[in-house]
């Protein structure tokens, strides 16, 4: 008889618990602890040395030399990210608007990735990049300190990283956070 009991209460109290675990971690969300909100501890040092080949022939590989004098968003992809795939349109939509038109560069890194993959993904959703690199051990990507796909970093005149979007961008993300600080940037 207190066997069933306790088979009885057992998986209710266990539900009690998750839901109080879960409600606890919304509280925490909504005051601004969440995992991609975790600043990186690279903003304002000076973006890691790298220097990797281009993955498509009608545009050049990436190296940290080419990051100063411009301003520039890098964002690291790969074709077998579902997020990527719902950033990409809003990265090709900005980089044809004429607030974002020669006052930054929008670099790719392919993460991880067969380049193979990598070239028909841009061939079938388009290139919004001036320049894209090839990453395929992720050793760039660790240098960076990324730690999933989509995430982008805007790296000032300097060579700096000011900034890091961890998961795809929104259209609130670049409408509140990044053409903000694309104009700060750039005055």
């Amino acid at each position: 008889m207190m066997l069933r009991r306790w088979s009885t209460l057992l998986p209710l109290a266990v539900f009690v618990v998750l839901v109080g675990f879960f409600g606890w971690r919304l509280v925490l969300i909504t005051r601004g602890d969440a995992p991609n909100m975790i600043p990186s501890v690279m903003i304002d040092k000076p973006a890691p040395g790298f220097d990797l080949p281009q993955l498509v022939l009608d545009r050049p590989g990436v190296a940290a030399a080419d990051l100063a004098g411009k301003v520039t968003l890098i964002n690291f992809f790969s074709s077998w990210c579902i997020p990527c795939r719902s950033e990409h349109p809003l990265l090709v939509d900005l980089m044809s608007q004429s607030a974002v038109q020669g006052r930054m560069r929008l670099v790719g890194i392919d993460y991880k990735d067969k380049p193979e993959d990598g070239r028909g993904w841009l061939s079938r959703l388009g290139n919004p990049y001036q320049a894209i690199g090839m990453d395929r051990d992720g050793r760039v990507g660790i240098d960076f300190g990324v730690y999933g796909v989509p995430e982008s970093y805007l790296i000032d005149r300097q060579g700096r990283i000011r900034y890091k979007q961890v998961g795809p961008f929104t259209p609130e993300d670049i409408h509140d956070k990044l053409l903000p600080l694309l104009a700060e940037l750039n005055k």
